[in-house]
C-alpha cells in the first residue's frame, strides 16, 4: 500500500509539471507580435530566446521540481524521469519538443584528468580497454587530454593538434560538437576512421566540473561496460535493475568491481541534476538547446547553443 501510495505521489508531481510546463511555454512569445516587422532570422531568435527564458522560470519555480531534491525522493525522481523523456507542445506555428534525462548517466569526458592535467591513470586505461572494443588507437587519448588542456606557453602537447586547429583548445571539452572536431584532427593525422563506431558524442557526457558523479541508478550499458570492463549483456543486466539501487551492497557484483566503483570513479546513488534539450521548429528554421538543471540548487549551466 506504502509503495502504491508513493508511485500515485510520484505521478501526480510529473503530470503537474508537465502541465505546468505545457501551459507556461510561450508567454513571453505575446510581445513579439509588435516585432513583426524586424527581420525573420532575429525574431526567431527572439522567440528562442523567450522560449528559453519560460523554460528556466518554470523550473525555478516549480514545487513539483524542488520535491525532486529530497534525499528521499529517488523514485519519484526515476518516475518523474521516465515520464517526461519527450514533451511534445505547439504554440501557432513554433513546435518545441523537450527532452529531459539524468545528466549524470555518463562519465564527464574532463574527468580523465584533474584541473592541473594530471592524467587519472587508471580512468585512462580503463578508456583505452574499452575503445580496443572498436580498434580506436590508444594515442586517441592524447588528442583529448590536448583538447581539455587550455593553451600551454611552453606548447608541451602531446599531439600536433594546436598546430592543426588552435582553437580547439580550452581547459575543457565543452560539447559533442567540439569533440566531434577534435575527432576529426585524430582521423586526418592517423587516417582512422573507427572513431565513427565508437559514436563518443553519446558515450560521455561534457561538464566542466572534473568532480562530478555518476548517478549509477540511470548509468547507461556503455557507461557500465566502460568501468567494469564487462561485455554488453551484463552491462544490460545492470541497468534493467537499475532505479534500485541504494548502496554499493545492492549491486550484483564482485567485491573487486565494487571497489572500482568506489575507488577509481566519483559515484553516487541519487544525483539530482537533469539535462534538458529543448528543439524549437518554426517553418525553415530550427534551435536546440542543451543545458544542465541543478535541481537543489535552481540553477541552470553547461549551455550549448545551435542555431
Amino acid at each position: 500500500m506504502y509503495a502504491m501510495r508513493k508511485n500515485a505521489i510520484a505521478l501526480l508531481v510529473t503530470i503537474l509539471f508537465i502541465m505546468a510546463i505545457t501551459l507556461g511555454i510561450g508567454i513571453g512569445l505575446g510581445s513579439m507580435k509588435s516585432a513583426s516587422q524586424d527581420a525573420e532570422d532575429e525574431r526567431f531568435m527572439f522567440q528562442t530566446a523567450l522560449v528559453l527564458d519560460d523554460v528556466l522560470s518554470i523550473f525555478s519555480n516549480s514545487q513539483e521540481i524542488d520535491a525532486l531534491g529530497d534525499v528521499n525522493a529517488t523514485e519519484v525522481f526515476a518516475i518523474f524521469l521516465n515520464q517526461t523523456q519527450s514533451i511534445p507542445i505547439e504554440i501557432e506555428d513554433m513546435k518545441v519538443l523537450i527532452q529531459i534525462k539524468s545528466a549524470r548517466d555518463s562519465f564527464n569526458i574532463n574527468a580523465l584528468q584533474d584541473a592541473n592535467a594530471t592524467l587519472y591513470v587508471q580512468r585512462a586505461e580503463l578508456l583505452k580497454e574499452y575503445l580496443q572494443r572498436f580498434e580506436v588507437q590508444e594515442h586517441y587519448i592524447d588528442f583529448l587530454r590536448d583538447g581539455m588542456s587550455g593553451i600551454k606557453e611552453d606548447t608541451s602537447y602531446h599531439t600536433r593538434l594546436f598546430d592543426d586547429a588552435p582553437y580547439l583548445y580550452r581547459d575543457y571539452i565543452a560539447s559533442p560538437e567540439h569533440l566531434e572536431r577534435i575527432n576529426e584532427a585524430y582521423t586526418r593525422q592517423y587516417h582512422d576512421t573507427t572513431l565513427k563506431k565508437a559514436d563518443l558524442g553519446h558515450f560521455f557526457s561534457f561538464n566542466k566540473e572534473r568532480k562530478t558523479k555518476i548517478d549509477l541508478n540511470y548509468a547507461t550499458p556503455s557507461t557500465w561496460m566502460f568501468m567494469l570492463g564487462i561485455d554488453k549483456q551484463s552491462a544490460l543486466s545492470l541497468v534493467q535493475k537499475s532505479h534500485l539501487y541504494t548502496s554499493y551492497e545492492d549491486l550484483p557484483l564482485s567485491d573487486e568491481k565494487k571497489v572500482v566503483l568506489k575507488d577509481v570513479f566519483e559515484t553516487s546513488f541519487f544525483e539530482p541534476f537533469i539535462e534538458v534539450q529543448v528543439v524549437i521548429k518554426q517553418g525553415d528554421k530550427s534551435a536546440k538547446i542543451v543545458f544542465e538543471y541543478d535541481i537543489k540548487n535552481k540553477k541552470g549551466s553547461n549551455f550549448v547553443y545551435e542555431i
